[in-house]
């Protein structure tokens, strides 16, 4: 059976599409065959595990407006058990079109049904509440939620989880919480500390037990097009990434 994890929070640059390229990286690396669903226009994550935006075939937005299947969009990242299906910033156009469309929020769904063969399939979807994330929360049975140590790390998730809520009220009953994994965290800093803390506090037993540090290793892996275990699999993000990925087929239960 597939497990759909979708990686989301609406606040930007909190590590989101680092956590799906590095979660599905290690999850394939412990033989689970692994597809990564690029649903951010911005198409990061298909920058960031190697692939060339300029010579793509048919896209995320070709699947979301019904022209193509999902399969036939798939592509390999040179690592094993890892696919991707990419995304190009016309996927923003396509989620306009859609704005009126015939089952606009459950296509995601719709196409991730139809696809076999998969232990695992990572949604990375947009930085914000639109029209592609509850596509996103419809077609996964869990949420991964990244979340920076910084002032304004909760604000803005009470949202966010209404939204769950609602999705789940209406439209995927079975959607749950898979955990919340703190990112670009320095354990020198009391911020940092006291983020974690209240972190713990909102989400018991829901916080992963090893967060992501705030690591130059892993800032700099997208800009080399490799997953952060590629890169330099000997870092300290390296072995938070593992760790979190084995936790999570741990909670999966797979």
């Amino acid at each position: 059976m597939t497990t759909v994890i979708c990686v989301t929070n609406q606040k930007g640059g909190v590590g989101k599409t680092t956590t799906a390229i590095n979660v599905a990286y290690y999850l394939a690396k412990a033989g689970k065959k692994t597809l990564v669903v690029d649903f951010d226009p911005q198409g990061n994550a298909t920058s960031g595990i190697g692939l060339d935006k300029e010579e793509l075939g048919p896209t995320m937005t070709e699947v979301i407006k019904g022209e193509k299947r999902l399969a036939q969009v798939v592509q390999s990242t040179g690592h094993k058990n890892l696919f991707i299906a990419p995304a190009l910033p016309q996927l923003a156009n396509a989620e306009v079109e859609l704005a009126q469309a015939e089952h606009r929020f459950s296509r995601l769904k719709a196409a991730i049904d139809e696809i076999k063969g998969y232990d695992y399939i990572i949604i990375d979807s947009p930085p914000s509440l639109s029209l592609l994330t509850i596509n996103g929360l419809i077609a996964a049975r869990y949420v991964l939620l990244p979340v920076q140590a910084e002032f304004y790390a909760l604000e803005g998730l009470g949202q966010l989880l209404e939204t769950m809520k609602l999705v789940r009220k209406r439209m995927n009953p079975t959607l749950d919480l898979l955990g919340v994994l703190p990112t670009m965290v320095d354990g020198r800093t009391s911020l940092s500390n006291q983020v974690l803390a209240e972190i713990a506090k909102h989400f018991p037993a829901k916080v992963f037990k090893d967060a992501i540090p705030r690591n130059v290793r892993l800032a700099e892996a997208p800009s080399h097009g490799a997953p952060i275990g590629a890169y330099d699999r000997f870092s300290r993000g390296a072995r938070a990434y593992k760790a979190v990925s084995k936790e999570i087929i741990e909670r999966v239960g797979v």
